[in-house]
């Protein structure tokens, strides 16, 4: 199967205000095939949701070159999608507005950023939400009207930072659930943010593990367990000890 992401020796610095510079991404070179689900495990403040940006064409890496369906990604664009952990919707419209605003500014006509806006709320389990105000919607619906926005686009890589971060246990367990439910309805390509190792276990096709600063990548790690998982499984737990000894390992 071809690759429909690439990266390529990713390198990022930040200069300080203080003129010096850190180093935060150092050589990262991993590729993503199409459908695939992949989640970028690491440390906290390890620069995953910076790779992520460079990704979206949000931030510009200090050199190498990322690559969707062999195009140079220069600057964001509508091959790209982003569900963000902090999820932005206009208050002053309603989930199905919400929705249709993403189709609209991409140039969808009326007719079909209406009704596409409606399937794709359906999918992800709000019918019967779609006039409500974001001031109405829990947490986890929010985050999924935030789902139904990048997928309508038809995004050829879904862009998912930490989405679940912010959410109790029980509605983070219950959107992880529907994420993999979701995927296995309509197939997207989806590269997942997290410092979770048991949502990176519980969701991935593979893993990859991400070193602290500056940071590259350690393993890629196939996850080969069926869905769906269980997280008491005696193999799932030797997964989670395994790169949980990863990421605490010296380089």
């Amino acid at each position: 199967m071809s690759s429909i992401l690439k990266i390529n020796n990713i390198n990022k610095i930040f200069i300080n205000n203080n003129g010096s510079d850190k180093a935060v991404l150092q050589n990262v070179n991993f590729e993503v095939e199409e459908n695939e689900f992949i989640v970028v495990f690491g440390p906290g403040q390890c620069g995953k949701t910076t790779l992520l940006n460079i990704i979206a064409g949000l931030e510009k890496q200090s050199s190498g070159q990322v690559f969707i369906k062999d195009k140079l990604v220069e600057k964001a664009g509508p091959d790209r999608a982003v569900v963000f952990q902090n999820i932005q919707l206009f208050p002053w419209l309603t989930a199905l507005k919400n929705v249709e605003y993403s189709m609209k500014i991409r140039g969808f006509s009326k007719e079909e950023y209406h009704s596409e806006a409606m399937k794709y709320l359906e999918l992800v389990g709000l019918k019967g939400f779609e006039n409500s105000y974001p001031i109405k919607l829990s947490g986890g619906m929010k985050q999924r009207v935030g789902i139904a926005r990048a997928y309508c686009t038809k995004p050829d890589v879904m862009l998912m930072d930490e989405p679940f971060g912010a959410l109790d246990a029980q509605t983070r367990y219950l959107m992880q659930d529907e994420v993999l439910r979701i995927c296995n309805t309509e197939k997207r390509t989806i590269v997942f943010i997290t410092n979770n190792i048991e949502e990176a276990l519980y969701l991935a096709d593979r893993i990859v593990v991400m070193s602290d600063c500056p940071s590259t990548v350690k393993e890629v790690v196939k996850i080969d367990l069926t869905h769906p998982r269980d997280r008491t499984d005696s193999e799932f737990l030797r997964l989670r000890k395994e790169i949980s000894a990863m990421v605490n390992r010296k380089r």
